[in-house]
């Protein structure tokens, strides 16, 4: 097996404590589309063209938040951004989004370059936005 046998990630699946508002967020805040779904599961499948993102249902009682010190799993989804407007233009757009969490505004990664800045989504997943001009 060579490392090029494994292209790169197909999709990522994210469990959200509230489907319709975080399905809602990546469709009118990002404009991203809707491109399948499953209600038995319940699920729904979106994407920007480039990046494809499943969205399931959390199911149960005892909602737990990721603690990324105590816990194994997914620590963050970063998204990438071709510039600094787009940066400026998606950071505008989600800010005040409703039950979305800023962790921090857009701001350099370590010394820089890059720029980011991190949110919680409606759902509770934490989403870094970022932009590398190298």
């Amino acid at each position: 097996m060579k490392r090029e046998d494994v292209l790169g990630i197909d999709h990522l699946g994210l469990t959200v404590s509230d489907l319709d508002a975080t399905r809602t967020f990546f469709v009118d805040a990002l404009g991203w589309e809707v491109f399948g779904s499953n209600p038995d599961y319940p699920a729904v499948y979106v994407t920007n063209g480039a990046a494809k993102l499943t969205l399931w249902q959390q199911k149960g009682k005892g909602l737990q938040g990721f603690d990324r010190h105590k816990n194994v799993g997914l620590h963050h989804v970063a998204l990438k951004v071709p510039d600094e407007e787009a940066l400026t233009a998606v950071f505008d757009a989600v800010k005040d989004w409703p039950a979305v969490a800023v962790e921090f505004a857009p701001e350099p990664s370590g010394s820089g370059p890059k720029l980011h800045f991190m949110i919680r989504e409606p759902g509770g997943n934490r989403i870094e936005f970022s932009y590398d001009p190298r």
